[in-house]
């Protein structure tokens, strides 16, 4: 058989050049992660403190895993719109969720999801910690939590107390307080935050529980009475105030926090990569400081903590939603 002259030096070319190629094949699965931006989406707007805190470690994530970190605000459905972006995005370690404790709750809040947190997202890295304290208004009778547990048994639901509307942060918490306590108090719900905490602060309701970024500026003021925050260990903006633990209701530890999750099958040498280079981005001075000056306290832990961590927090949320009932619109 003979071939066209062309057609033998094609052959020619093809042969010489496929160790080239074999070379440029290897050196593309090679190249060692990231090679181009990452982008973060955060599940809330922007300007919020979910917001800034990803911008603070979204930076510095950054600087040092060489690549640039662009946020990527999906607010709504309580951070369920971003989530599910995430979840459905490709696992290849270059989209990456801001998460936070909403992760561990709207799976038993929201039965209907088009996602599982569980199953669908990867958590690669714990960046923060943030207590709760549980607050009256000083005009109240109530020296310490040992008084308004008391007053509440003596008076079953006749204290009230403020959240921010079902199944928001202070509400959750407040009804694993009232699991664990075994008292009764009766729930007032509101619209949000700022006009909870307002009739709080005006004596019409003389209980909340939300998180210390809201409360210690007003703690410190005078304008409210700590009597608890939610961790096992005392705070460290606030070591002068007890935790529940402490004031008898042995074993309580809840907090908000925040969490960087990957999607599901993300090559475990990323999920590597990313948690080394979070961590070194949390213990980072400026950025360790400014979280606690938001009164989020760095964590850094390995992705394996986190996730076992996540999956706890996951089914405790569902116990307490389950034994209260709580119900969203």
């Amino acid at each position: 058989m003979k071939f066209h002259p062309t057609f033998r030096q094609t052959l020619k070319l093809l042969v010489l050049g496929l160790p080239a190629l074999c070379v440029m094949g290897a050196h593309a699965q090679s190249a060692p992660y990231p090679q181009k931006p990452i982008r973060l989406v955060v599940g809330f707007p922007a300007g919020g403190a979910t917001d800034v805190a990803a911008r603070l470690v979204g930076n510095k994530l950054s600087e040092v895993i060489g690549q640039p970190v662009i946020i990527d605000n999906k607010p709504g459905s309580a951070s369920n719109i971003g989530a599910d972006a995430v979840a459905k995005a490709p696992a290849d370690g270059y989209t990456l969720l801001f998460g936070t404790i909403a992760l561990a709750v709207n799976g038993s809040l929201y039965p209907k999801l088009s996602y599982s947190a569980i199953h669908d997202l990867q958590p690669v890295a714990m960046v923060s910690s943030t207590p709760f304290i549980l607050v009256t208004n000083p005009a109240t009778p109530y020296k310490d939590l040992k008084e308004l547990m008391s007053k509440a048994r003596q008076s079953p639901r006749e204290i009230n107390y403020a959240t921010a509307g079902n199944g928001s942060g202070s509400h959750l918490f407040m009804e694993m307080f009232l699991k664990m306590s075994g008292v009764s108090m009766t729930h007032v719900p509101y619209r949000g935050a700022a006009p909870a905490m307002n009739d709080v602060l005006g004596n019409q309701v003389p209980v909340t529980f939300d998180n210390i970024m809201t409360t210690l500026p007003m703690v410190q003021a005078g304008k409210l009475k700590p009597l608890a925050v939610s961790t096992a260990t005392r705070s460290k903006a606030a070591p002068d105030i007890p935790t529940l633990s402490e004031s008898g209701i042995k074993g309580f530890d809840a907090s908000a926090w925040f969490g960087i999750f990957a999607p599901a099958g993300v090559p475990a040498s990323v999920v590597t990569k990313l948690n080394q280079s979070l961590n070194a981005a949390v213990r980072d001075p400026q950025v360790n400081e400014k979280l606690l000056q938001m009164g989020a306290e760095p964590v850094a832990t390995s992705s394996e903590d986190f996730d076992k961590f996540f999956k706890d927090e996951a089914r405790k949320w569902k116990e307490v939603i389950d034994s209260a009932n709580i119900k969203v619109e």
